[in-house]
C-alpha cells in the first residue's frame, strides 16, 4: 500500500485527517517519533532538536546544533521509515519533498482559511487573545517556509508539490480521509518496480550520507553521494589520501552497498616560498 505524506499546518485539522487515514490504512502515523533517533545521532536532547526545528533556539543552541547534520539525519530517518513500508502516514519532517520523486508516495496538503485556523486554535487553547493566536500561527508558517527554503530551496505552499490539496474550511475530517483513501487506491499510486528502485536508491544515498556524517574521520568532508542499484559514487574534493580511504571504508560498511566508484579528488594548493 502507498505511503502518505503531509506537512504540518497549525489549525487545519491536518493531524486529525492524518490520524483517520493511518487508522483506515491499518498502519502507524509518524509525527514526532523520529526525534529520539535524530537527537541521539546529534548528541542533543530531544527538546533541543524540537526548539531548533521550530525556530525557537537561543544563540547557544544555534552554536551547538548543526543544521547540515540535522538535515542529513532527518533524511536518513525518513527514508528508513519509507523503505520498511511499515508506516501509513508521515506528517512533517520534509517528507513530502524528500520523497517527491517516489511515485507510490501520495503527497497531501491539508489547509484552511486563516480566519478558520485562528478560531480553531483559540478554541483548542481556550484563548481569548485573537492577536496572540494569529501571531503564533503566522510564526509557525514562517518557520516552515524558512526550513523548506533553507533545506530544499522551494516554497512548501506551492501546489505543484502535492498530489491532493484539501480545504477543511469546506470539508470535514472524514471527507478528507475518504478522498485520500480513494486516491491511494488508484493504480498510479501503487508501488511498481520503478518506484521501488527509486526509493531504494534515494534511501541508500541518505544512509551513506548519514554514515559519513556520524564518523569522526569523515564528518567534515563535503562529499556528494550518488546511488544506483547498490552502487555508490562519491564525488568531491578532499585534502589527503587518508581522507579518501576513510570515505571509502565508511561507505563500504553501510548495509546495501555492494560497489563504490570513488571520484574524490585531492585539493590543489599553492605554497609561496618564504625568503630568509
Amino acid at each position: 500500500m502507498p505511503l502518505v505524506t503531509m506537512p504540518r499546518e497549525m489549525g487545519t485539522l491536518g493531524k486529525d485527517v492524518a490520524a483517520a487515514v493511518a487508522q483506515q490504512m491499518g498502519k502507524p502515523l509518524v509525527h514526532h517519533e523520529i526525534i529520539e533517533n535524530i537527537a541521539s545521532k546529534m548528541r542533543l536532547r530531544k527538546s533541543h532538536v524540537m526548539r531548533f526545528l521550530e525556530g525557537k533556539t537561543s544563540v547557544w543552541d544555534k552554536m551547538s546544533a548543526d543544521e547540515t547534520s540535522l538535515s542529513i539525519y532527518t533524511a536518513d530517518e525518513i527514508f528508513r521509515l519509507a523503505e520498511k513500508g511499515e508506516v501509513g502516514v508521515i506528517r512533517g519532517w520534509g517528507a513530502t519533498h524528500l520523497l517527491g520523486d517516489v511515485s507510490h508516495v501520495l503527497h497531501v496538503r491539508v489547509c484552511a482559511p486563516e480566519d478558520t485556523r485562528i478560531k480553531r486554535m483559540m478554541h483548542r487553547l481556550n484563548a481569548s487573545d485573537r492577536g496572540a493566536v494569529e501571531k503564533e500561527i503566522r510564526y509557525a508558517d514562517e518557520t516552515l517556509t524558512a526550513i523548506a527554503r533553507r533545506h530544499f530551496d522551494l516554497n512548501w505552499k506551492d501546489a505543484e508539490h502535492y498530489d491532493l490539496v484539501l480545504n477543511t474550511g469546506r470539508l470535514s475530517v472524514d471527507e478528507c480521509a475518504a478522498a485520500i483513501m480513494q486516491m491511494i487506491n488508484q493504480p498510479s499510486f501503487q508501488e511498481s518496480s520503478g518506484s521501488a528502485e527509486m526509493l531504494r536508491n534515494l534511501a541508500l544515498q541518505a544512509h551513506v550520507r548519514s554514515a559519513l556524517r556520524q564518523d569522526a574521520r569523515t564528518k567534515k568532508l563535503n562529499i556528494t553521494v550518488k546511488a544506483s542499484a547498490e552502487h555508490i559514487t562519491l564525488v568531491g574534493v578532499i585534502e589527503t589520501g587518508e581522507e579518501l580511504k576513510h570515505a571509502a571504508d565508511v561507505t563500504a560498511a553501510v548495509p546495501g552497498v555492494s560497489n563504490i566508484t570513488n571520484e574524490l579528488k585531492g585539493e590543489r594548493r599553492e605554497f609561496r616560498r618564504m625568503g630568509g
